[in-house]
C-alpha cells in the first residue's frame, strides 16, 4: 500500500517518542506527521509551514488511527500524500509502516494561512499547480 503515497520519508523513533507504557506515545505520531509534512513541501522546492507561495499553513483537524505499537529504536517508513484540494485548504494523508506492517494511518486538513494578518487565505495557484502536477489529480 505504501506505492499509493507519492512521497516517503523515514523516521526512526527516538526516546523522546515514547511513553510510560514503553511504546510512542500517542502525541509523537502527530510530531511524525508534521516531520514528514516538513520534508514534503521542501521536496516540492523552497516551501514551508510558514511560506508556501507568500502564505503558510495551519492545521485546524487531524485524525489518527492506530493499528500496531511502535517502540524505541524502530525504522518507520512515512508515506505522505495530498488531495482534495479546495479554495483555501487541502487534506494530507499518512500511512507510517515498520518493516512493511501497517502501524498508523492518518489525516490532517490544512488551511492556507497569512500569519501576518492573521486569517485564512486563498490558496496560491503557484503551489496548488505544483501539488495537482505532483501528486497527479485532476485540474
Amino acid at each position: 500500500m505504501m506505492n499509493q503515497f507519492s512521497f516517503q520519508f523515514s523516521y526512526r523513533v527516538g526516546v523522546a517518542d515514547i511513553n510510560y507504557g514503553g511504546h510512542v506515545a500517542n502525541s509523537a505520531v502527530l510530531n511524525f506527521f508534521q516531520d514528514a509534512r516538513i520534508a514534503y513541501l521542501a521536496n516540492l522546492g523552497p516551501y514551508s509551514e510558514i511560506d508556501l507561495c507568500g502564505c503558510g499553513l495551519i492545521m485546524p483537524e487531524a485524525h489518527v488511527f492506530f493499528r500496531k505499537e511502535m517502540f524505541l529504536g524502530d525504522q518507520l517508513q512515512i508515506g505522505v500524500k495530498s488531495h482534495n484540494l479546495k479554495r483555501s485548504s487541502w487534506v494530507m494523508e499518512y500511512r507510517i509502516e515498520r518493516a512493511a506492517e501497517l502501524t498508523v494511518e492518518g489525516e490532517t486538513q490544512l488551511l492556507c494561512f497569512n500569519y501576518t494578518t492573521r486569517k485564512v487565505c486563498r490558496f496560491p495557484a503557484e503551489f496548488r499547480l505544483l501539488l495537482i502536477d505532483f501528486e497527479e489529480l485532476e485540474k
